[in-house]
């Protein structure tokens, strides 16, 4: 028997469409096979969709699960806004936690109403940050990049950082230079089978603005030549300026804004906060609006 199917494409870390990180959503995913998701994953062709699943009472009240066009992934920041963001507009909801079964664990999601419209906080998985990595994998990844070793920021160790989903970060000097780069995937993506890290956020720091970090993020081994906006790179980072002790750790929680996507002409923002106990990360959460793009049936 044919069942319908509630899909939307939801613009994530922004009010405004076709800005901001697109996600797929199928609202109502239960029956649908592992290669099935997939199909729609890679027919919907965003870096991420979100499946939502019925939750367990007691445990959990939604479980979800993530796809990018090649394969699955534990976890996804502006798929969970998405996610969130349709289940309390076909709920109606009111403020609210949510707790939201993943592939990282079961989280806890804050739903803000406000007129009539939602933000979304993530509180993302699992904090660990590495030590820097081996010198001469920096040195392949900075020229797989496309930056000039002089550019580095030295007090931005190249670092594998992670809150269920890793990244290596790396920041730069200069704002220009970040725009331009125009990295060779298939070096990133071999470089990514040896470190068993799929994605590199490569950043600059201006502490004298309101928004701290300008951003971009590629991760070609899954599939994603650049995400625009992206949950599981600027929440990361915050834990590792904590454990680096950029912005100091003689604090309780530390909090900044950050801007992604303008290069792509997807710009949009994001909010992170970072819980502090003996001067290490133990939690983090982004914060972030959305919009639906656009919503339809699919009948299987």
């Amino acid at each position: 028997m044919k069942k319908s199917y509630r899909i939307y494409q939801v613009d994530s870390f922004t009010r405004e469409r076709f800005t901001g990180n697109p996600a797929g959503v199928v609202a109502n995913a239960d029956g649908l096979s592992d290669s099935m998701m997939l199909k729609i994953a890679r027919e919907l062709n965003n870096s991420e969709t979100a499946f939502l699943f019925p939750g367990s009472e007691g445990e959990y009240d939604v479980h979800v699960r993530f796809f990018t066009p090649r394969c699955e992934v534990p976890i996804c920041g502006h798929a969970t806004i998405a996610a969130n963001y349709v289940r309390a507009l076909e709920r109606g909801m009111a403020s609210g936690v949510v707790i939201q079964k993943t592939g990282a664990g079961i989280l806890p999601v804050e739903i803000q109403s406000e007129d009539g419209d939602y933000t979304i906080t993530m509180t993302q998985g699992e904090v660990e940050v590495e030590e820097p990595l081996p010198l001469p994998v920096q040195m392949e990844i900075i020229e797989a990049l496309g930056i000039p070793e002089e550019k580095l920021r030295r007090d931005c160790p190249i670092a594998i950082a992670s809150t269920g989903h890793s990244k290596v970060m790396i920041g730069i000097t200069e704002l220009n230079l970040l725009h331009s780069l125009k990295p060779d995937l298939a070096k990133l993506t071999e470089i990514s089978s040896r470190t068993s890290c799929n994605g590199y956020y490569v950043f600059t720091l201006h502490p004298e603005e309101a928004t701290l970090v300008h951003g971009r993020m590629f991760a070609p081994a899954i599939g994603i030549a650049e995400d625009p906006v992206t949950g599981n790179a600027n929440g990361p980072l915050g834990a590792y300026f904590v454990t680096y002790g950029l912005f100091g750790t003689n604090k309780e929680e530390f909090s900044f804004e950050a801007v992604q996507g303008e290069a792509i002409g997807r710009m949009g923002k994001i909010s992170v906060t970072v819980a502090i106990k003996g001067g290490k990360p133990v939690k983090v959460k982004i914060t972030g609006k959305a919009v639906t793009a656009f919503s339809t049936e699919m009948e299987l």
